[in-house]
C-alpha cells in the first residue's frame, strides 16, 4: 500500500468508529454519564448523536447522574450533565421535543432536573 492508501484507511476507520456509536468523543466524559448516554443511544433511535462538551468542576454534583435540558439548538438540544463533582455540556442532535427527551433520558437512568 502507498502512504496515501494507508492514510485513507486510517481516516475511514476513524469515521466509522465515531459514526457507528453516535457518541462523538471530542472531550472526555465525566463518571457515570457515558453509561447513560450509551443507554440513551441504544434505546432511542430518534437521537442522531450526542456530543459531550466542556467539563467544569462544581460542588453540587453528587449522587446519581442528573441531566438538565437547557436550550433548543438548530439540531436538537443543549443539556448539562452533573455527576462526580463536575458538570458537562451535552449537545443532543434529535427531532424530539423537550418532554420526549426528558422521558428518554429518564428511561436511560438519568435524574431529570
Amino acid at each position: 500500500m502507498t502512504g496515501a492508501e494507508d492514510y485513507t484507511e486510517m481516516v475511514m476507520a476513524f469515521r466509522l468508529r465515531t459514526a457507528q456509536g453516535k457518541l462523538k468523543i471530542e472531550h472526555s466524559i465525566i463518571d457515570g454519564v457515558r453509561e447513560v448516554l450509551l443507554e440513551l443511544l441504544n434505546t432511542c433511535p430518534e437521537i442522531r448523536s450526542v456530543i459531550p462538551g466542556v467539563i467544569r468542576p462544581v460542588r453540587d454534583a453528587k449522587g446519581p447522574v442528573r441531566i438538565h435540558v437547557t436550550v433548543q439548538t438548530k439540531n436538537g438540544w443543549k443539556a448539562i450533565a452533573l455527576s462526580a463533582g463536575a458538570r458537562q455540556e451535552l449537545f443532543v442532535s434529535t427531532g424530539l421535543d423537550k418532554e420526549q427527551l426528558h422521558a428518554a433520558l429518564s428511561r436511560s437512568g438519568a435524574v431529570i432536573g
